[in-house]
């Protein structure tokens, strides 16, 4: 028996996009492109006729945008949308409201080819996922008080993928501006992560930027990897901690890994060490969370019901890599909680 392909509904209001998109993904045994739409208007009428599996949407259409067609759709319509978007912040308020993904349009610097191949994998990742609904901030939710007096120096990775962009922030708002300094690998495409570190620096209380090679790793930071370079924490002659950001082959198929990170932490940090593994597909992270673990970090795992795609926490959970689950609204409590044993 043939294994049932991805139906998938392409809303895009480029007749060229339209067919490179649709002719690309119909070449995957996997998926099958049942329609197209033009606009929101025209996508919202198929999507309940057709009724497909997964949906790819540009985020700047004319009238209706990507973002307020989600808005209205998907609290009435909840389908994995995985967006096609061009260098542009709309689409993290996108997935805010409950994308699952997104892919880089070509822009000149990526092949058609890798775009497509881009785009067949998170179609097919989306098809599994758990469509995140938006919820309103709890009453009095917010940063934690400040951690204060902490002895000794303290280092904190955490890596997501499908998903982890509004999860990892679920995490990071409830953080404190002193936080222990952070290394976060989130796997984006090219150009998004700078941007991605400008939102949370934005929404959260702690200073957070796109890491750059040789950045120190210092209390009150967080540091995102860049798209495309291995991101390693590396200690110096003095016992300090900095970043190191550089090309290098992929690990666990992909660049930046979440491996690559939690193994240089095992390797390299001889102090305090916090791991926190969180939602997306495979199992990136899973091998090296296990050996911070074994080096003698404290790790936590998103827990299935929060997460948009139960992969890398649950590969790493079944190593045996995993000391707590937690929820995604949770998972700074934990962290907070077993920093201040330390106090």
């Amino acid at each position: 028996m043939q294994p049932k392909k991805v139906r998938v509904l392409v809303v895009d209001d480029s007749l060229v996009a339209r067919k490179m998109i649709m002719d690309g993904l119909n070449a995957f045994a996997n998926i099958e492109v049942i329609g197209y739409a033009i606009n929101a208007i025209d996508a919202k009428q198929k999507v309940m006729r057709l009724q497909p599996d997964v949906m790819t949407c540009d985020v700047q259409m004319p009238g209706m945008t990507g973002l307020e067609f989600l808005r209205t759709l998907l609290p009435e319509y909840p389908l994995p949308v995985v967006l096609v978007s061009s260098l542009n912040l709309g689409v993290f308020d996108a997935l805010h409201v409950g994308a699952v993904d997104f892919v880089r349009k070509p822009d000149g610097t990526q092949s058609t080819d890798s775009f497509i191949r881009a785009l067949a994998q998170k179609v097919v990742v989306a098809s599994h996922a758990r469509v995140r609904r938006q919820v309103p901030e709890p009453a009095g939710a917010g940063p934690a008080p400040a951690l204060g007096t902490m002895p000794g120096q303290c280092i904190i990775g955490l890596g997501a993928s499908t998903g982890g962009t509004e999860a990892t922030l679920e995490v990071m708002k409830r953080l404190p501006a002193d936080i222990p300094g952070m290394v976060i690998v989130q796997h984006m495409p090219v150009g998004f992560t700078k941007m991605y570190a400008d939102r949370l620096d934005r929404l959260c209380s702690m200073e957070v930027r796109e890491a750059k090679n040789g950045d120190e790793i210092r209390r009150g930071l967080a540091l995102i990897a860049p798209a495309d370079f291995q991101c390693r924490v590396q200690r110096n002659a003095a016992g300090g901690y900095y970043v190191s950001c550089l090309p290098g082959e992929k690990v666990s198929g992909h660049r930046p890994s979440v491996d690559a990170l939690f193994h240089s932490m095992a390797e390299n940090v001889r102090c305090t060490m916090l791991g926190v593994i969180m939602t997306g597909m495979g199992a990136d992270g899973a091998k090296g969370l296990l050996a911070m673990r074994q080096k003698g970090a404290y790790t936590i795992g998103q827990d299935q019901k929060s997460c948009v795609v139960y992969g890398m926490p649950n590969a790493a959970y079944k190593l045996g890599a995993v000391c707590e689950q937690a929820s995604c609204e949770n998972i700074a409590s934990v962290l907070l909680r077993r920093l201040k044993r330390r106090s």
